[in-house]
């Protein structure tokens, strides 16, 4: 391939679906150049991947998308649970649960909250807004060839434009490859898979039906499982009125052929499942799905860094996957900007594949856990798979850490994914969320990550971070920023309600925490040191790979 590029850019992606277009508005906002490429036409069309979890959604609030994603979810706003029942006529199932917060609890954790955004309306924000902060987002054009051999220097790729034809070579310091669970690229690569593979195989039917409103009433579920004999299958509302979705189970294994679910095969399906016989239902679309685990045995090759379902495959129950992918972006994002900013070495890149990799195989197993509980239209599991117990699901969205990678003072055998949520500010785990005030203004503590390390300590002169930070900064040529949290004076951030932000994180009033673009904990001081410029240089050069 000729090194002579009609492009240039740091970072091409391929592929605009939700990981892909996440990394544009992540990078974006991190003032990273970078194109995106993506052979449809056009975001999606079909209504899934509706289930965004309280971690994305912090991730969208920092990178300002938050408002206008619930804007897009507004009709779905009121949906909350999981109904299991024969039929949706009567009075009999159970609710495998009601509410996704119930008590608002999880306000003690996080500003955010749980968002029901169907996949056709969340990209077209994510696109909207990736725009704005001067993403170059191609649609209707295909990467068609690049070059795997690992380079020192760059990427050098092929786009075509499947509309004009017009053929453009493209010069990248790094490729991100978000192209979906057949991933061209990561099979050029020749990566292979860890995990069981194929788990079980579903055709999502999109319809209208103006009755079936009328036979939910006011059971306001996130998803029905229908669990009748020979009409099983799952029900989503789209719009909670007349548009609908069901998942009907498919059986390749058998035999079984797409063109068997004819218009009239799928109607009389969701009529038995639904329990009335003459319901009026009309198709509008069928699009397969294949449910699977499995993970990629590595994240990179050289320049060339796996995200989303290019490197991970799991079930669709817990709305895993998507949201996996979409955080597997966000931790990319920050360490490419870090790397092509020149504050972190290119080392801080490997630390992508030891952290998110093994989160991925942590959540894998937990997806198909739920779906084994939740016993998933089509998933006959083989004895022994699913994963064991699922565990609590707030240990897997918020709890997941990183015991190995950009972090300082792990326990490098601690799982990734805990069986219960802990958010005391260890390194390796989300920062804590706390209500402060800054400047009159009243953020969280999550606010304040998303362009630089930040390094909080008490008020006070006394143990000497803040000074160290301005020093580290200076002499590392890393955008440190640090902040005096506490009640005095030349406080920046004042904790609402006189709340302890030392014990919040884990540490004593004359301690420090390092937190990360990220907002992951990357080191922590328990308490005073003698010589605090020292002990931060050190964490920030381990961190930022400038060793």
């Amino acid at each position: 391939m000729s090194r002579e590029a009609d492009l240039r850019v740091p970072v091409l992606i391929v592929g605009g679906s939700l990981t892909g277009l996440s990394a544009s508005l992540f990078l974006g906002r991190l003032g990273v150049r970078h194109t995106l490429v993506e052979r449809h036409a056009g975001t999606s069309i079909h209504p899934r991947g509706r289930g965004n979890n309280v971690r994305t959604m912090e991730l969208f609030r920092v990178a300002g998308a938050e408002p206008a994603i619930r804007r897009a979810a507004s009709v779905l706003a009121g949906n909350h649970g999981i109904l299991q029942t024969p039929t949706l006529v009567g009075e009999a199932g159970e609710w495998l649960f009601r509410e996704i917060d119930p008590g608002g609890g999880l306000a003690r954790f996080s500003p955010s909250s749980w968002c029901l955004c169907s996949q056709n309306d969340l990209e077209p924000v994510l696109l909207e807004r990736a725009r704005e902060l001067g993403g170059d987002l191609r649609f209707s054009t295909e990467l068609t060839s690049f070059d795997p051999d690992p380079d020192p220097d760059g990427v050098a790729a092929v786009v075509v434009n499947r509309e004009t034809g017009e053929r453009t070579t493209v010069r990248a310091d790094y490729l991100v490859a978000a192209d979906g669970p057949r991933s061209p690229v990561r099979e050029s690569l020749g990566i292979g898979h860890s995990g069981p593979g194929d788990l079980f195989h579903n055709v999502s039917v999109t319809f209208r039906s103006r009755r079936l409103a009328e036979v939910v009433g006011e059971r306001r579920f996130i998803v029905c499982y229908l669990t009748t004999p020979g009409a099983d299958g799952a029900l989503l509302p789209v719009d909670n009125r007349e548009r609908w979705v069901f998942h009907a189970p498919w059986h390749p294994e058998r035999g079984e052929t797409l063109e068997e679910f004819t218009d009239e095969r799928c109607a009389q399906h969701i009529r038995r499942a639904v329990g009335v016989a003459d319901l009026d239902v009309e198709i509008t679309g069928r699009a397969p799905w294949h449910a699977a685990e499995r993970v990629a045995r590595r994240y990179a090759a050289g320049r060339v860094l796996l995200a989303g379902d290019s490197a991970h495959e799991m079930p669709p129950t817990g709305a895993f996957g998507s949201n996996t992918g979409i955080q597997d972006a966000h931790n990319l994002a920050w360490k490419l900007a870090a790397v092509l900013g020149g504050w972190a070495g290119p080392g801080l890149l490997e630390t992508y594949d030891t952290e998110r990799r093994p989160v991925a195989q942590a959540t894998s197993a937990r997806a198909s856990a739920r779906s084994v509980e939740h016993s998933h239209p089509g998933y006959v599991p083989v004895p022994g798979a699913g994963g064991g117990r699922a565990g609590g699901i707030l240990g897997v969205v918020l709890g997941y850490r990183y015991p190995r990678g950009a972090v300082v003072g792990t326990d490098p055998e601690a799982p990734p994914v805990p069986q219960e949520l802990r958010l005391t500010g260890e390194p390796g785990s989300r920062a804590p969320h706390m209500w402060l005030r800054r400047a009159g203004e009243r953020i969280s503590t999550l606010d304040l990550y998303e362009r630089s390390p930040v390094l909080l300590a008490g008020a006070g002169a006394a143990a000497g971070w803040h000074e160290a930070a301005g020093r580290v900064a200076e002499k590392l040529s890393v955008p440190l920023v640090a902040y005096r949290v506490g009640a005095g004076a030349d406080a920046d951030l004042v904790p609402e309600d006189g709340a302890d932000w030392a014990r919040v994180h884990g540490t004593e009033p004359g301690g420090a925490v390092l937190v990360r673009p990220d907002g992951f904990v990357a080191w922590r001081s328990a308490g005073p040191v003698p010589e605090p410029e020292a002990a931060l240089r050190r964490a920030v050069s381990a961190v930022l790979a400038l060793d």
